[in-house]
């Protein structure tokens, strides 16, 4: 069995404003049709790890896709729904199911207190910078740029059919140099 497929890789899928935004009253405070095509195929096949509040905001597991709760809610039940009390056990249950769909990778999908758990042990950063500055509740954690390498962007035009300008970036962290 190959390497990735014992050890999946945790990476993270986010859309942020350039302001931090990534939320507002429970849903996103744009809609990028370019955007939610890169996500599906950022995630098709992999299990996907958020919070309840996320999950609520979908509204429904994705198709393709092994949908992974955390939430504190002990009432919170839904089919088709893998649901945690602790992020250990997000990373436990996205490392079986990734290994059980063949995935090299775990996918966390906020918000942004899933994120933050995240951050210091992703590898991978798939990004969507959204060049606005909307009023939001939610925001992404900061990201030291001495941890991060950006390997790639891509720029896209904004139009009123689109959505506004945005660019997809690629972040991977830098290894740390031992001592």
């Amino acid at each position: 069995m190959s390497d990735f497929l014992t050890n999946p890789a945790l990476v993270i899928v986010v859309a942020v404003a350039d302001n931090g935004v990534i939320g507002a009253d429970g849903g996103m405070p744009w809609r990028l049709s370019g955007d939610l095509k890169r996500v599906k195929s950022l995630t098709m096949g992999k299990p996907l790890i958020m919070g309840r509040r996320t999950y609520e905001s979908i509204g429904r597991p994705l198709p393709g896709r092994t949908t992974i709760v955390l939430t504190r809610d002990p009432e919170f039940a839904v089919e088709g729904v893998v649901v945690v009390r602790d992020f250990a056990a997000a990373l436990e249950a996205g490392a079986r199911a990734a290994r059980a769909m063949g995935a090299g990778e775990i996918v966390a999908f906020g918000g942004a207190g899933i994120y933050a758990r995240a951050l210091p042990l992703a590898c991978r950063l798939y990004k969507t910078e959204v060049h606005v500055c909307p009023e939001g509740d939610t925001r992404f954690p900061d990201l030291d740029p001495r941890q991060w390498r950006e390997i790639s962007r891509q720029s896209q035009h904004g139009s009123e059919k689109d959505g506004p300008a945005h660019d997809f970036v690629v972040l991977e962290r830098v290894e740390r140099e031992e001592s």
